[in-house]
């Protein structure tokens, strides 16, 4: 439980964060983003991982969650939930990213109370593809070695409680890409907010801005080639350069309402509306039915234009079917406290690839 500091909240400071965070939306977007969801620009941007959740939990509602989420898994969709933390929370999640392809998500989250209202995070999302052969011009079939390509974020997020209504949080993310012979490394900002009222707490609003930052652009010796200049003995060595590409930028605002039926049934309804600046915007809307906190069910749908077109229709551009589904089992550690014991998991089906799974281990203390 955060720690109340005051009673009731003025709506109208409520209404400047928001609008703050607007402003600061519209300036750190360069204005070729502004046009959010340009199916022209599709598949456009870089480090593509930054829009792929690694937490199960959160996976389950398919991102619908972004007024509610709570605790380390804030970090993804809005940091302003890392303010929820009670004591201390630790995370560990595997994903099998479209199983059968060998590319494995392993994500670690800590996140600790500092003070009476601050929340402090650290999370790492690693992605392996596996090993791949290396081929040259001379040898395209390979045979000489194979290399692993490496993808890691490294995110620190703080989250505060301005009151017992107003959450938030901003977390600054570190992009590492390699392969054997080229990298490119970035750096991204998130920014969040959310808002709590109603007379038992259940009615939540959020707003987050993701991935903010600038082009990323890969170097090494892979940009290299060593040539002989026609009629001259003399070895010479070329170099090209690397193209940089824009990250995946993201605006979400969702809104969420619990509807609590006693003290041991609720259930959660949550939407989202994601404007991307080089993907479709989807409007997500999901649910969670708790049983006395011991046993939660999720599931999310997550709506873009031809989504429900086959997928050999040109207009469609995303593999993903939209749904999504989980659950979490958990168990109080200590008697009259908030530490529990969880396992996450969720599940997300796709279309001419093999589906995405996700399972968690979560602690909080």
């Amino acid at each position: 439980m955060v720690i109340k500091t005051k009673k009731y909240y003025s709506m109208k400071n409520f209404y400047k964060y928001l609008v703050a965070l607007f402003f600061v939306g519209i300036i750190v977007f360069p204005v070729n983003k502004v046009n959010a969801g340009n199916k022209d620009r599709v598949g456009q941007a870089g480090a593509d991982e930054l829009l792929i959740n690694p937490w199960a939990r959160s996976s389950g509602w398919g991102g619908a969650n972004n007024a509610c989420v709570v605790g380390v898994e804030g970090m993804y969709n809005n940091i302003a939930g890392l303010a929820h933390t009670p004591k201390t929370e630790m995370i560990f999640s595997y994903t099998d990213w479209m199983s059968g392809a060998d590319i494995k998500l392993m994500s670690f989250g800590l996140a600790a109370r500092v003070g009476e209202s601050g929340v402090i995070g650290l999370s790492f999302v690693t992605l392996n593809f596996g090993e791949i052969e290396i081929t040259t011009i001379d040898l395209p079939d390979g045979g000489i070695g194979k290399f692993a390509p490496r993808y890691l974020n490294i995110n620190l997020g703080y989250a505060k409680a301005f009151s017992n209504s107003i959450y938030g949080g901003v977390n600054i993310k570190i992009i590492s890409e390699s392969i054997a012979d080229a990298s490119a490394l970035g750096i991204a900002i998130d920014a969040g907010i959310q808002y709590i009222t109603g007379e038992q707490e259940q009615i939540k609003f959020g707003i987050s801005l993701r991935n903010v930052g600038d082009k990323m652009k890969f170097s090494g010796d892979g940009y290299s080639l060593q040539t002989f200049v026609p009629n001259n003995s003399n070895q010479f060595t070329t170099t090209q350069r690397g193209a940089a590409f824009e990250l995946p930028t993201q605006l979400q605002i969702g809104a969420s309402y619990d509807f609590l039926f006693s003290d041991a049934f609720s259930f959660t309804l949550a939407g989202n509306f994601v404007s991307n600046s080089f993907k479709k915007d989807q409007f997500i809307l999901g649910g969670e039915f708790s049983f006395k906190d011991y046993v939660l069910l999720r599931a999310g749908y997550a709506y873009e234009e031809g989504i429900n077109k086959p997928v050999t229709d040109p207009t469609r551009t995303n593999a993903d079917r939209g749904i999504n589904a989980g659950f979490t089992v958990q168990v109080p550690l200590k008697k009259e406290s908030n530490s529990v014991f969880a396992i996450d998991y969720a599940f997300r089906p796709m279309d001419n690839f093999s589906n995405v799974h996700s399972i968690g281990i979560r602690f909080t203390l």
